[in-house]
């Protein structure tokens, strides 16, 4: 007796197609699964054999092999289980014949019920992209499946449900499309607590509205940690597309709830600075995603940068330029998209207090080079905006000065992004940071004054080609922050402001 069911497979977050095919012939008893099993799946046959005997079906007595095609490719996990529970019964005829426009997907537990497993929004749109019509879920990956249109979502609690499905005896109903409702903004942490730092204030705004990179240096107290934390609370919102790509990433970290099952705000990760290489990069031998993945489409917070293991913030050169990381394995390669803006913060020396205006620094001229020196110049070199905070002041602190509230900002932000969107029509940028080397002088247009001083300040400060370009492009930020077309000379004065840190704090 032979039978063939549709699965799906999963490789990081690289979805596959699955022909479960599956003989029973007469012979010795025994239960065997080919095709390049790791042990979860070849643990699937117990779990299968006691999920039938759950349901008083007895486990055909006779040859059972099991074939996941295409053999050269690895299969994981435990989400096959489903498939080939069902490819059993439809060889013994226990079903009728399963259409191969349907495909199974899910774990099964020892008593027949069917648990969630992660990962499942990548594998059904490649289904869809695959002309699959109706796919099988464990009814705790339903919502998180069914934000797809043009597929049909069936919710499984248990096998007994599946089986009166196709016996005909009680017909499963599919899920209504989920439709996300607008994400809430109303943060509890809002940019008007924060008293003074107007200069550390406006350049996150320009942070926001450009999707860059910043990095803020400061004495303890000042503020940092305070201002990157209120970060999320001026940041645009997502878009649908933009919300599936950050899904599918956090549906394989299995982060995603009944009450979220599909990301709608902009990440916000803030690691400690002990974390490990594997937690912050990804990998292992099935790599996962790490911090830098699952910020993608938001934003990675690290306080304390100068901390973090030199290795991992190393590894940052690659995905703040491609937006994207490979890891490499023996079992095979994936690439994580993690198009994010890193916020780091620090402190000027180990102490924390040079530069201080009352306080003395008691670190050596020496320390203070080392601590400095922990962040390289090729990641400086990648940050866009370098932000000096001062100690705030008592009369700050006292202030009876409204300050301005997330909501007033993200306007603007928001506003900025809308002529970015409609200046990157038919293109895959979507903000100005990511405007390609290539397109620099197309889409960040100055005016003759705005090009002598960038020229004056090219030749005097010694940049970089790629500070050059990070400059322009903050420019173009403030200009469109401005509604101004063309980035005038005051825009590139307040780009090169924030990079005074290359020679300031690197060079030293």
């Amino acid at each position: 007796m032979f039978a063939q069911i549709s699965g799906l497979g999963l490789f990081g977050l690289n979805a596959f197609q699955v022909d479960v095919e599956i003989d029973i012939s007469r012979g010795q008893p025994q239960f065997d699964i080919v095709g390049l099993p790791d042990i979860a799946v070849k643990e699937s046959r117990d779990r299968i054999r006691a999920a039938m005997r759950s349901c008083n079906i007895n486990f055909p007595v006779a040859s059972v092999m099991i074939n996941l095609a295409p053999a050269d490719t690895k299969k994981s996990g435990s989400s096959h289980d489903l498939a080939m529970f069902m490819a059993i019964l439809c060889a013994m005829r226990m079903v009728n014949d399963i259409p191969r426009d349907c495909a199974f997907i899910g774990e099964l537990s020892l008593s027949g019920g069917v648990r969630h497993v992660p990962g499942v929004l990548p594998m059904v749109m490649l289904a869809r992209e695959k002309g699959v019509k109706k796919v099988f879920v464990p009814a705790g990956n339903a919502l998180e499946a069914s934000v797809l249109n043009n597929i049909e979502i069936y919710p499984v609690s248990n096998v007994s449900e599946l089986i009166d499905h196709f016996r005909g005896i009680k017909k499963l109903t599919p899920c209504e499309q989920f439709i996300p409702s607008a994400a809430s903004y109303d943060d509890p942490l809002d940019f008007a607590e924060v008293k003074g730092q107007p200069v550390a204030k406006k350049a996150l705004e320009i942070a926001a509205a450009g999707g860059h990179n910043a990095l803020l240096i400061g004495t303890p107290g000042c503020g940092k940690s305070m201002l990157a934390k209120r970060m999320p609370s001026i940041l645009p919102p997502l878009s649908f597309e933009e919300a599936l790509e950050t899904t599918k990433i956090h549906s394989i970290c299995n982060m995603l709830t009944d009450k979220e099952p599909i990301v709608t705000k902009r990440p916000f990760r803030a690691p400690h600075r002990s974390i490990s290489q594997v937690g912050f990069i990804g990998g292992g031998s099935i790599p996962h995603p790490g911090e830098i993945s699952k910020a993608h489409n938001g934003l990675l917070f690290l306080d304390e940068i100068a901390e973090f293991d030199k290795y991992n913030i190393e590894q940052l050169r690659q995905p703040l330029e491609d937006d994207s990381i490979t890891i490499v394995r023996s079992s095979g390669s994936v690439s994580y998209p993690c198009k994010i803006m890193l916020i780091g913060a620090m402190n000027p020396c180990p102490c924390g207090y040079y530069g201080h205006p009352t306080r003395k620094c008691t670190c050596s001229p020496k320390k203070i080079l080392a601590y400095r020196n922990k962040i390289s110049g090729p990641i400086m070199d990648r940050i866009d905006l370098h932000i000096e905070l001062s100690p705030v002041t008592y009369s700050d602190l006292t202030s009876d000065k409204e300050e301005e509230s997330s909501a007033e900002v993200r306007k603007r932000v928001i506003d900025a992004r809308k002529i970015q969107e409609e200046r990157f029509k038919g293109t895959s940028i979507v903000c100005n940071a990511h405007i390609p080397a290539g397109k620099i002088h197309q889409w960040c247009r100055i005016t003759p004054d705005a090009d002598d001083l960038l020229r004056s300040i090219f030749e005097r400060l010694n940049i970089s080609a790629r500070s050059h370009d990070k400059i322009l492009k903050v420019a173009r930020t403030i200009a469109d922050l401005e509604n101004c077309g063309i980035i005038d000379r005051k825009h590139i004065a307040a780009a090169v402001q924030f990079r005074s840190l290359d020679r300031d704090i690197i060079s030293e």
